[in-house]
């Protein structure tokens, strides 16, 4: 297993007024990894990058990155974060390169043109470098923040929303970048509530509710252990009732017996190859059939289960 990169242990945020934000929260990240935190709204995600950047003081518990104590050498540490914050709050009279450059020397490095190019290119903004930022579009605009939080070369780097607003041909470039940057050895954290963002790609994920860590897993792992498998059987004849073969399955006789509907595999991953079962006792039971339709469960169905009634956000 790769080296802990940054550990969080016991961290709690307690606003004014009692407002927990943060409740004893526990987490190891691993160097190298896309690690995804998914939770409603009001869940903690923001307050914990805050946390983690120096933006908010916690109330108790410790933050250790890169083997440094946050609290005790903030500045070493924190010089090899980077973050790409959801709100747009950057210069917006200023042109791309001139704001990503300036980034750059916040942390204290000497200016470097070719990385800033590199930067620039890498994230289809070279040609928009002498533009101010009020000019570009929303998706250019968000670009804009993933450069200048990577203008200082971090080694971990937090994308809190990164795609938030910008269309799907967009996210599928954010996503290509996030690609690029784990290749150069980049440790990637990021909030979203387009789940599919964090199927796509995450290797592990963890799942925040009311300030709490309720699950941390790897992401196949989480899928094939929580995930459960929907197969439909168009039958050829009708039905009328189950043969004895196929007792011991949850199977369903559905649409005035034309269709059986197998669902299963709930906390096991067996899900496929009890279908493959249902279908030789079918052929076995003399039962003969059209078709199959094979549904496993995606990574919103199982954080919308965890979750109850409450809205990925």
């Amino acid at each position: 297993m790769n080296e802990p990169i940054l550990e969080l242990d016991g961290l709690s945020k307690v606003y004014p007024g009692g407002l927990k934000a943060l409740d004893n929260v526990d987490l190891t990240i691993r160097k190298g990894e896309i690690f995804a935190l998914l939770g409603p709204n009001g869940a903690g995600k923001t307050t914990l990058i805050g946390a983690v950047c120096g933006l908010v003081r916690p109330t108790s518990g410790t933050i250790r990155a890169f083997g440094h104590d946050m609290a005790s050498d903030w500045r070493k540490a924190r010089a090899r974060i980077g973050l790409v914050p959801q709100e747009l709050s950057t210069d917006m009279f200023e042109p791309v390169q001139r704001a990503v450059a300036y980034s750059r020397g916040l942390f204290g490095l000497a200016p470097d043109p070719a990385r800033i190019e590199e930067i620039l290119r890498s994230l289809s903004l070279w040609d928009k470098r002498d533009t101010r930022i009020m000019a570009l579009s929303g998706g250019m605009k968000r670009r804009v923040l993933i450069a200048k939080a990577l203008a200082h070369e971090p080694d971990l780097l937090f994308l809190d929303e990164p795609t938030a607003g910008v269309d799907v041909e967009l996210r599928k470039g954010m996503w290509a970048i996030i690609d690029q940057m784990r290749d150069r050895g980049v440790t990637v954290i990021l909030t979203t509530h387009y789940i599919e963002e964090a199927e796509e790609m995450a290797d592990r994920v963890g799942i925040i509710r009311k300030g709490q860590i309720i699950m941390v897993d790897e992401k196949d792992a989480m899928m094939a252990r929580l995930g459960r498998t929907e197969a439909h059987i168009a039958l050829a004849q009708p039905m009328a009732e189950l043969p004895p073969a196929l007792a011991g399955y949850p199977i369903e006789i559905e649409e005035g017996g034309t269709s059986l509907c197998y669902r299963g595999g709930d906390g096991t991953g067996r899900g496929k190859e009890e279908v493959a079962d249902v279908t030789k006792a079918l052929i076995a039971s003399g039962i003969d059939y059209t078709g199959i339709d094979i549904r496993e469960s995606s990574l919103e169905d199982i954080f919308v289960s965890l979750l109850g009634e409450e809205q990925a956000a």
